[in-house]
């Protein structure tokens, strides 16, 4: 136990070594200055509080001083080497250490970071390292208001990475699943599978008939115009057990995604080229699909069985131009001349198509779990969503648990190319299936899983990535400084539509091309699209949004014509693209604001001006070509210069009032506001007329 003298307890006490001494003698411990004294009989001499047990077991007591004793006195202290910390330690010196302490600052992250699209703020900032705070207050400098929990678009992710000097790999869901779908069969269990061949090439250069004319069928006929509108899925068997698998892609310049999505789904591409047309827009675009997709092409020149079928121009066209040499002239693309309306030649264009399988060695894993791509998908009345895919590794069997995108479901019914129902499809195979929830995406990786659980939280964690990236890509709101700036400049229209078709491919191709229509002073809005019949609620969104309800290839059901009427809701429907383009323009130039046209109708030349009490300046004229008219506009020009714009007030000839004044005479008028008529001004008379637009 310590000790202390007197003379020590005085000095920490703050009081004399007499107060002291009295103190320990009434407490009974009667002592001299210089004995040592307890600290237990100091303590109880001046009536400090009991000890009480430092933190955890075994730990030395510790005390507080009396409340009114001096602290800032030097006391006497023991370090506890346990504990780490004085006995005698208060809460206010525990914060005193602690704020003494050096802060460790977070490790700020470098190098690229990727983000999916649609972050929020707050998961932005912990990407990057920095506040929310930070990345907040930069957005209010752009004149955008966020909070932590807003979507950031794809272009305002890139500016914060600018700002804050980060390199931003943004991830859309489609992207992330390519990515993390990979598959490594054994070599072993690969075996030969039938190619996919992908018909392209210009509209109207028979690509349908050609293959009708192979797998002998009548698909032209039941096509709109003539033109495909939809990718169809084909197999035919060509000999020998050998089958080979045909997509036919739309021709028309809309379909520019279908035909993309072929081409990556396809082994070889088939370039259909019209002998008696040549090479044309969509043929360079078709070529460069393939291209891009990495698949050899294969040239069929049809249509020879013309009077003016020229294939050698084919051929020296696509050769000079873009680097298709036939094999004839010593290149290496093969040419087939051939007549789908005659039926010629459709035998060796098979056969190079089987050479150029052997060439590639096609191969499956026909036991492994079914995937493979979504060629087109649509809402069938009486059976529900329907999807066509392509299986493109393993077998898919009635009852598997499969996934596209944000669509899933169980697979209740299969039907093949010719509508029968079939109970499996391997590889290379085109497949109807029937059981998703709801149509999913064209060109989606499906893929079977293991149950149905699995399957549907694929798809909801999809479902939100897509719905943050939809959010990401919402049109901003107006501030009020916005809508002041538009009010002042001419407010921008805007023409809202919903659009409905058939098929998944439809809607995107009538999105692209209604995305290819602009003005400066009207925009089209797609506030909604989906695949299947015209539907109350598509009415009830565009009675609420002013917008215009298009179908295509579907119709109004009769509850919808019923509430359109009453809404007074404009539908349309189509069934060729072309129409829907032509008349969306159409609607877009009515809603133009006129064009103001403006005529000079006459000058006149101030020679003498007078000073009216009542009338202010008259300007006396001579009307030197045209014709000045009361109430018509009017300009003052001055030495070259428009020094005022306004209205002629009065106009007289001598003391009479007149209507108007022609070239050759002398007239007097008043401007309505203005006084500052000098001589030697030039009076411009003029009128503005409002034209419709045309473009």
């Amino acid at each position: 136990m310590a000790k202390q003298t007197v003379s020590d307890i005085a000095r920490e006490r703050g009081v004399t070594e007499a107060e002291v001494k009295e103190k320990l003698t009434a407490a009974g411990t009667a002592t001299a200055a210089d004995e040592l004294v307890d600290d237990e009989d100091v303590r109880r001499a001046f009536g400090d509080k009991a000890t009480v047990p430092a933190t955890g077991p075994g730990q030395p007591a510790r005390h507080r001083p009396q409340r009114g004793g001096q602290s800032g006195k030097r006391r006497r202290v023991v370090i506890d080497s346990q504990a780490g910390r004085r006995p005698g330690m208060g809460k206010r010196d525990g914060r005193d250490q602690r704020r003494a302490e050096p802060k460790r600052e977070p490790e700020v992250p470098t190098g690229p970071v990727k983000v999916p699209s649609g972050i929020t703020v707050k998961d932005l900032a912990e990407k990057i390292g920095v506040s929310p705070a930070k990345i907040i207050a930069y957005m209010m400098g752009l004149g955008e208001m966020v909070t932590t929990t807003v979507s950031l678009s794809d272009e305002a992710v890139e500016l914060i990475g600018a700002e804050f000097e980060r390199e931003m790999v943004i991830q859309h869901a489609a992207d992330e699943e390519e990515e993390e779908i990979t598959f490594d069969d054994d070599p072993a269990s690969l075996l030969p599978r039938p190619p996919v061949v992908t018909i392209m090439g210009h509209v109207d250069h028979g690509k349908t008939t050609l293959l009708d004319s192979i797998r002998e069928s009548s698909v032209v006929d039941t096509e709109a115009g003539g033109i495909t509108q939809h990718i169809g899925a084909y197999q035919v068997d060509v000999g020998d057990g050998r089958k080979v698998t045909f997509l036919d892609t739309p021709g028309h310049e809309a379909f520019t995604a279908m035909r993309a999505r072929g081409a990556k789904a396809t082994d070889v591409a088939v370039l259909v080229v019209a002998a008696d047309d040549g090479v044309m827009p969509q043929t360079v675009e078709a070529m460069d699909h393939a291209k891009a997709a990495g698949v050899p092409i294969v040239v069929a020149v049809n249509k020879i069985d013309k009077a003016d079928a020229n294939p050698e121009r084919v051929r020296s066209e696509l050769a000079t131009q873009h680097g298709l040499n036939p094999e004839e002239w010593g290149g290496d693309t093969v040419f087939v001349d051939v007549s789908a309306k005659a039926k010629q030649n459709l035998s060796d264009l098979l056969e190079m198509l089987l050479l150029q399988a052997d060439v590639l060695e096609l191969k499956a894993n026909p036991k492994a779990e079914a995937s493979g791509v979504i060629i087109e998908s649509r809402l069938d009345v009486g059976r529900g969503p329907v999807a066509t895919l392509l299986v493109q590794r393993g077998t898919i069997r009635v009852g598997d648990a499969v996934v596209a995108g944000d669509a899933w479901g169980k697979v209740k019914a299969l039907n093949d190319y010719n509508g029968k129902r079939v109970k499996d499809a391997g590889p290379a195979a085109p497949v109807e299936i029937l059981g998703f929830d709801k149509p999913p995406p064209a060109g989606e990786l499906a893929r079977v899983v293991e149950n149905e659980r699995v399957a549907r939280q694929m798809a909801q964690q999809r479902a939100q990535r897509l719905r943050a990236e939809q959010l990401a890509r919402r049109s901003k709101a107006v501030s009020l400084e916005d809508l002041f700036g538009a009010m002042q400049e001419g407010a921008v229209q805007e023409l809202s539509l919903i659009i409905k078709a058939d098929v998944q491919g439809s809607v995107e191709a009538a999105e692209s091309e209604l995305a290819k229509i602009s003005h400066p002073e009207v925009t089209v809005n797609v506030i909604h699209s989906g695949v299947g019949g015209i539907t109350a609620s598509d009415i009830n969104l565009a009675a609420a949004s002013n917008a215009i309800v298009v179908g295509f290839n579907v119709r109004p059901n009769a509850e919808a014509k019923a509430l359109a009427d009453r809404e007074g809701v404009d539908i349309r429907t189509y069934r060729v693209i072309y129409q829907l383009t032509e008349d969306i323009q159409q609607a877009l130039i009515g809603m133009l604001s006129p064009e103001e046209i403006e005529e000079v109708l006459g000058e006149a030349e101030v020679r003498q001006t007078f000073r009216a009490s009542r009338v202010g300046t008259i300007a006396g004229c001579m009307v030197t070509s045209g014709v000045l008219q009361r109430g018509g506009k009017i300009r003052v020009v001055r030495d070259g210069t428009i020094v005022h714009d306004g209205v002629i007030e009065t106009l007289k000839r001598f003391q009479d009032d007149v209507r108007e004044v022609q070239q050759g005479f002398e007239c007097g008028l008043t401007i309505e506001n203005f006084n500052d008529v000098k001589e030697g001004d030039v009076l411009e008379a003029y009128t503005v007329r409002e034209v419709a637009r045309t473009q």
